[in-house]
């Protein structure tokens, strides 16, 4: 495919795959990928073509577009595309609940000396090594806004608030997306999420799951991605409201490139390992189906659905060619959670996809968390295992692979 940057006198727009959308490039200048373009539209829009080079640029005045092709075969061989112009595959890095300490009952459970950077420096290279890297982040970045939730058990209900500032880790460590759509990002009410919002904006990082910004859209090396995220919880878009979260992620496959889903559902612990493709129940709450759920949503148009909420990990599966994780488990914690044996272990899935979300292969980097909490990888990579047993055993299908080095194929 070859991408033009072509200014026009009268305005500007986009061309990929003969659609015209938006795109975010300088005033009067646009990106158009010209592999179907029909010829008509060559004729009818004159103005100035600039191709970018490897090293220098070629700026043609052109009356009439059809002269375009002469122009194209006149080139040297060292065309390169722009920037802008989208990618033959996308990278995705995803992992589970990120928490980095509370300071909330009081400052004991937060990290030593108030410094978040060690729970995260030791993965940070695997973070960023992609398109997008994502997270779920639970809890709030509420600062000293709302008012903490009432808890009648404290050994079944936890208050989590990191301190503003560590949304620097998290920007620092690679993340571009966060779900809000959890138990925890309610902890302080909707002042909290005010407050949580208002960081997160200021910071760059884009999110959505709250009831009021149920997705977020932005581009990425010329494609533009849609994310959308669901839980069953209050403040939030709702994972048992399938029909509804159809009708968002319809919207976004209609308005993007890439859909992204993500969904924090079933029940928690070591006893909930395993994907039962029914309604789960925990501690008396619908905590959703979430393999309705994620097929739900791929049927609707998503191209990837990642699951966290048990705080351990689940299988993962291919459905219609797209990837879904069910449950990405604990990845960096710190004190307040349970990270003893399969709570302490998880995946950080880097998988490359199509232009179109067609899952072409993964890789799964092993990390463990130990003491108070921190990620890590695990040398054992225990992890990996453990995803080959419950992959087989949930989907006995056989339609993806994992080897003991961690790859992911299509079978």
């Amino acid at each position: 495919m070859l991408s033009l940057c072509v200014v026009f006198l009268s305005g500007c727009f986009a061309l990929r795959k003969g659609k015209v959308r938006d795109t975010t490039v300088p005033q009067d200048t646009v990106t158009v990928s010209v592999d179907s373009i029909p010829a008509s539209t060559y004729d009818s829009i004159p103005g100035t073509l600039h191709i970018a080079l490897a090293d220098s640029a070629v700026t043609t005045k052109i009356d009439s577009l059809s002269l375009l092709t002469d122009t194209l075969a006149a080139l040297p061989d060292s065309l390169t595309e722009p920037l802008i112009s989208p990618p033959d595959t996308f990278s995705l890095v995803m992992v589970g609940d990120v928490m980095l300490g509370t300071d909330y009952p009081n400052a004991g459970y937060l990290p030593p000396n108030k410094d978040c950077w060690p729970l995260l420096s030791p993965v940070a290279g695997y973070l960023s090594d992609a398109d997008i890297s994502f997270c779920n982040l639970e809890g709030s970045l509420a600062g000293t806004s709302g008012t903490p939730k009432a808890c009648k058990d404290p050994k079944t209900c936890y208050v989590f608030r990191m301190p503003v500032e560590f949304v620097s880790c998290i920007k620092q460590a690679g993340f571009d997306v966060v779900s809000v759509a959890n138990n925890h990002v309610n902890d302080f009410g909707p002042g909290g999420r005010a407050n949580t919002v208002r960081v997160l904006d200021s910071s760059g990082i884009h999110y959505a799951g709250f009831s009021d910004h149920p997705y977020t859209i932005f581009d990425v090396k010329g494609l533009r991605v849609g994310f959308c995220a669901f839980s069953p919880n209050q403040g939030v878009q709702d994972l048992r409201n399938i029909s509804n979260a159809k009708q968002i992620v319809s919207f976004l496959a209609d308005s993007c490139d890439l859909v992204l889903v993500s969904m924090h559902g079933g029940a928690e612990g070591s006893s909930y390992q395993h994907v039962t493709r029914q309604t789960e129940t925990f501690l008396g709450a619908d905590r959703g189906n979430v393999y309705a759920f994620a097929h739900g949503m791929i049927d609707a148009g998503a191209d990837v659905v990642i699951g966290h909420g048990p705080h351990v990990t689940r299988a993962i599966e291919l459905y219609k060619d797209r990837f879904i994780a069910y449950s990405l488990g604990n990845f960096s914690t710190y004190a307040r959670f349970n990270i003893s044996g399969p709570n302490g272990i998880a995946p950080l899935i880097k998988i490359r996809i199509t232009q179109e979300g067609e899952f072409i292969e993964g890789k799964i980097m092993p990390i463990m968390q130990t003491g108070e909490g921190g990620a890590r990888p695990d040398p054992e990579k225990r992890i990996i295992f453990k995803l080959q047993d419950l992959t087989k055993l949930d989907f006995p299908e056989g339609v993806l692979s994992i080897d003991t080095d961690g790859n992911i194929l299509k079978n």
